[in-house]
């Protein structure tokens, strides 16, 4: 995993033909996965995401067995969110899941500082988790020991990524670009 500064466009020219999967980790409903996922699949990457933007529909197009999908669905979060979403409950229920937390919230990664990372401990297990990070931790793991899995096959791997290119070309830009001008613009190309 790399972490890149000042993420821009010319970056994103390098580093999404060369990635091997994209992450779209958006909870379900605030439609915060856009089209980078579209140009990282177009490209080859594998997708391990939430049911959320872009990737429902990309869903629909390459298959579920080409995507690594995890976490609750919008019904679902919206559901924890009417009865009343407990995240400490998750964090006492979750072994290894309250091992990492407590670990950072008594400043084992930052042992100079050792309160360095309290809100960031509170704000998922005391203060409501807003972004129900901990309602979808387990299912992550999870998924991502499949996406490990596969990875481990590189020819397999190379096949679903294969599937994935082919079955993109409805997201292609010839097509999005006609569809508007019929639909929306109503115009019609110039025959010179």
């Amino acid at each position: 995993m790399v972490f890149i500064p000042n993420y821009s466009v010319s970056l994103a020219q390098i580093i999404i033909p060369a990635a091997d999967l994209s992450e779209q980790i958006s909870l379900a409903g605030t439609e915060a996965s856009g089209t980078s996922n579209m140009k990282f699949a177009l490209n080859g990457a594998l997708t391990i995401g939430t049911l959320d933007g872009a990737n429902v529909e990309m869903l629909e197009h390459i298959g579920e067995e080409n995507m690594f999908i995890f976490g609750n669905t919008t019904e679902q979060v919206e559901a924890l969110r009417k009865n009343g979403y407990n995240p400490r409950e998750i964090y006492e229920k979750d072994e290894e899941l309250r091992r990492v937390l407590t670990q950072i919230a008594t400043g084992v990664f930052s042992p100079n500082d050792p309160r360095r990372y309290g809100d960031l401990f509170d704000s998922l297990v005391n203060f409501g988790d807003h972004w129900q990070l901990l309602a979808d931790y387990r299912s992550y793991v999870d998924t991502h020991d499949r996406v490990d899995d596969l990875y481990r096959t590189p020819e397999e791997w190379t096949r679903r990524s294969i599937l994935n290119i082919a079955n993109m070309g409805n997201f292609s830009s010839d097509r999005t670009i006609q569809e508007y001008a019929d639909d929306i613009w109503d115009i019609k190309p110039i025959r010179l």
